[in-house]
């Protein structure tokens, strides 16, 4: 096994430093709190970007960043934030969303979409699905290529990116031009290498995936559903492009090698996996220097995939 990185093995020890109880413990709206009351810390000042707006989407709050160099007429990203669809928001990931719209130059539009348990499966994916449908309707407002629009996200927001994308391929949702995926959440059933290897001590733990499951999958057939689990869709083939960011010490990343293999077979993707890296890492840029370089190397290979 590859060591942990330096900087990772560093924010491990300043997370247990911080006696902060497991989410697994508390209520959704207490784990909401404790996890907006913390992320700040791990990361840096935001990057400036050359336009910030918030709006209303038929009752869906969105904001939007517009890159420095963004070109008329340009790229768009529906960018799906993390959190397990219990915890998260528009502000937890608001960091790596002006990153990639500077580096990308490019629009990115992020949504408030319903989280669990108040909201479980498949309420998020119905708000993204709408959040792309108004985007795609809207391009011309906000100087957009429709033919341009990518999908995007981490871990439950990677989750959702990867079903938007087979949505749209089968027609229920509009076209996309690429997909993102940051160590996406593929399957359900919580029993891969990876939880028996990375399911304590690595950050996300394994009794975590379960409170989150538990909390947006009540239903146990639904975790059978590829619209909660795509890893168990019967074909990829035809879904857009994809790019692909594993992290080698992550409870999920057997899961998320699993599909980003699948997506090389039955249609086209880049894959780049940081073997010493933990789940999240690109969110904590103060602790950990190689999320910039992720973020970055994402964003190249939107290029490479989606000229």
């Amino acid at each position: 096994m590859t060591e942990l990185d330096a900087s990772a093995a560093y924010a491990l020890e300043r997370m247990a430093s911080a006696n902060a109880p497991s989410i697994a413990e508390l209520t959704p709206q207490a784990a909401r709190l404790q996890f907006d009351a913390g992320y700040a810390a791990s990361q840096l000042r935001h990057e400036d970007v050359a336009q910030t707006a918030e709006d209303d989407w038929d009752g869906l709050r969105v904001r939007i960043w517009r890159g420095h160099g963004a070109e008329p007429n340009g790229r768009g990203l529906l960018y799906l934030h993390g959190g397990g669809w219990v915890i998260g928001g528009i502000g937890s990931h608001e960091e790596i969303c002006r990153r990639l719209a500077n580096r990308a130059r490019a629009v990115v539009v992020s949504p408030d979409y319903r989280l669990a348990p108040e909201t479980p499966f498949p309420g998020a994916i119905e708000d993204c699905v709408a959040a792309l449908s108004h985007l795609a309707r809207n391009a011309a407002a906000l100087d957009i290529d429709p033919a341009r629009i990518a999908v995007g996200g981490d871990s439950a927001g990677g989750n959702l990116a990867a079903v938007l994308a087979l949505l749209a391929r089968d027609g229920k949702a509009p076209d996309i031009a690429a997909q993102l995926l940051i160590y996406p959440n593929t399957d359900q059933t919580q029993d891969s290498e990876s939880f028996r290897c990375f399911g304590e001590g690595y950050g996300l733990t394994a009794r975590e995936m379960g409170w989150f499951r538990d909390h947006y999958l009540p239903r146990e057939a639904d975790r059978t559903d590829w619209r909660a689990a795509p890893l168990k869709a019967p074909s990829l083939q035809g879904v857009a492009p994809a790019a692909v960011i594993l992290a080698g010490h992550d409870v999920l990343y057997a899961e998320g090698a699993a599909y980003a293999a699948r997506l090389t077979d039955e249609g086209r993707a880049v894959v780049r996996c940081w073997p010493g890296q933990i789940h999240g890492f690109l969110s904590m840029s103060a602790l950990i220097p190689e999320a910039a370089e992720a973020a970055h190397w994402l964003c190249d290979a939107w290029l490479d995939i989606a000229p």
